[in-house]
C-alpha cells in the first residue's frame, strides 16, 4: 500500500501538468500567488484516468470540473466557462468525444481544446469527420510534447470562428457511417433480430437508400404532413426482408431502432444543429420513417401472399435462408 507522499509522487510522475499548464500561459512561471486559477473541463469515462488527471491538475492549482459522459460534459459547457477542455475521444462509443469538442467550440471558442485517445486510427477519423480541436494526442500522451503544443496554440492561434449551423439533412449525410453502425449495434442487441444470422452488409443493405430518402425529403419537401409518395427503397426492403426470413413485427422493430438512431445522431450534434428548423426536421424524419415502414410492410405482405399461393400450388417459393443475397 502506498503512503500518501508516495501516491502523490506517482500522480506527479504520471501527469506532471505543471509544465503543461505553465507552457499554456495559465500559471505565471511557478508563482505562488495565482490570481485566477485556470478552469479545466476534464472529460473521460475511465475512472482511473479521470482520477489521476484530476488530482494532478488540482495539485497545480487548477480549478477542475470533471465529467464522465458526453451528456454531463455538455451540461457543464452550457452552464460554466472554461479555459481548457481535455476530453477523451471514445466515451464509450467511437467518436463520442466529437460532440464535446463541437459544443465547446461553438459556445466557448476561446477555450483551448485537447482530445486524447488510445486508438491509433484517430488521425483517419479526423480526416473523415470535421474535428475542430486544437490537437489530438494518443494515450499515454507525451506531456513535454503536449506542453509545446499548448504553448504554440496559445501564442499563434487566431480566434476561432464559429461554424455555420447545420440542418438535420447535412448532419445525416455527414454522420451516415456512424449512424449505421449505431443502428447495427442496437439491432444485434435484440434477441429476435440477432437470431436471424445475417452478415452486417446484408442487414444494413437498405439503410443508405433509406437515409438518403430522408435527407432528400428534408431538403425538398418541407411539408410535415404524411405523404404517399412511393419510396422504391422501401418496396425493395420489404421483399428483401421476406426472402431473409423476417416477420412483419421484426421489420417494425428495425424501423423503431432506426428512428432512435437518427434522433441519437441529432442529439450528438446538438452544438451544430440549426435550432430554427430542428423541430420540423424531427417531425419530417419521423413521418418519413413511418412512410418507409408502411411501404416496406405492404411489399413484405405482398411477397408473403405470393409465396403462400405458390406453396399451395406446389411451387417452391418459401423465404430463402439468411445467406441468400
Amino acid at each position: 500500500m502506498l503512503l500518501p507522499n508516495e501516491r502523490q509522487a506517482l500522480l506527479s510522475e504520471a501527469y506532471p501538468v505543471s509544465t503543461v499548464v505553465a507552457a499554456a500561459g495559465l500559471l505565471p512561471n511557478h508563482s505562488a500567488s495565482l490570481i485566477k486559477p485556470p478552469k479545466v473541463l476534464l472529460v473521460d469515462d475511465n475512472d482511473n484516468d479521470l482520477f489521476l488527471m484530476r488530482r494532478s491538475l488540482e495539485t497545480q492549482n487548477c480549478d477542475v470540473i470533471s465529467a464522465k459522459s458526453v451528456t454531463e460534459a455538455l451540461q457543464q459547457i452550457a452552464t460554466q466557462s472554461f479555459d481548457v477542455l481535455i476530453t477523451d475521444l471514445h466515451m464509450p462509443a467511437p467518436g463520442d468525444g466529437f460532440a464535446v469538442v463541437t459544443a465547446m467550440r461553438h459556445s466557448q471558442p476561446e477555450a483551448l481544446t485537447l482530445v486524447v485517445s488510445d486508438h491509433p486510427d484517430v488521425q483517419k477519423a479526423m480526416n473523415a469527420i470535421i474535428l475542430q480541436a486544437d490537437e489530438v494526442l494518443m494515450k499515454p500522451f507525451d506531456v513535454k510534447r503536449l506542453a509545446g503544443l499548448m504553448d504554440k496554440n496559445r501564442l499563434t492561434s487566431l480566434p476561432f470562428s464559429k461554424p455555420v449551423k447545420e440542418g438535420v439533412a447535412c448532419i445525416l449525410d455527414r454522420d451516415v457511417s456512424i449512424l449505421m453502425q449505431r443502428w447495427l449495434e442496437r439491432v444485434e442487441q435484440v434477441k429476435d433480430l440477432a437470431a436471424i444470422p445475417l452478415a452486417a452488409n446484408e442487414r444494413t443493405k437498405y439503410l443508405p437508400d433509406m437515409i438518403s430518402s430522408i435527407s432528400a425529403r428534408l431538403r425538398l419537401a418541407r411539408t410535415i404532413q404524411a405523404t404517399d409518395s412511393p419510396i422504391p427503397a422501401a418496396v425493395t426492403h420489404g421483399q428483401y426482408r421476406y426472402r431473409q426470413g423476417y416477420t412483419a413485427p421484426l421489420i417494425v422493430q428495425e424501423a423503431q431502432l432506426l428512428q432512435v438512431s437518427i434522433f441519437e445522431t441529432i442529439q450528438r450534434n446538438l452544438a451544430s444543429v440549426d435550432f430554427t428548423a430542428v423541430l420540423a426536421d424531427i417531425m419530417i424524419v419521423a413521418d418519413q420513417v413511418d412512410s418507409h415502414l408502411k411501404q416496406s410492410i405492404g411489399s413484405f405482405l405482398a411477397a408473403q401472399r405470393k409465396g403462400e399461393a405458390l406453396a399451395a400450388a406446389g411451387i417452391a417459393n418459401a423465404p430463402c435462408s439468411a445467406k441468400t443475397n
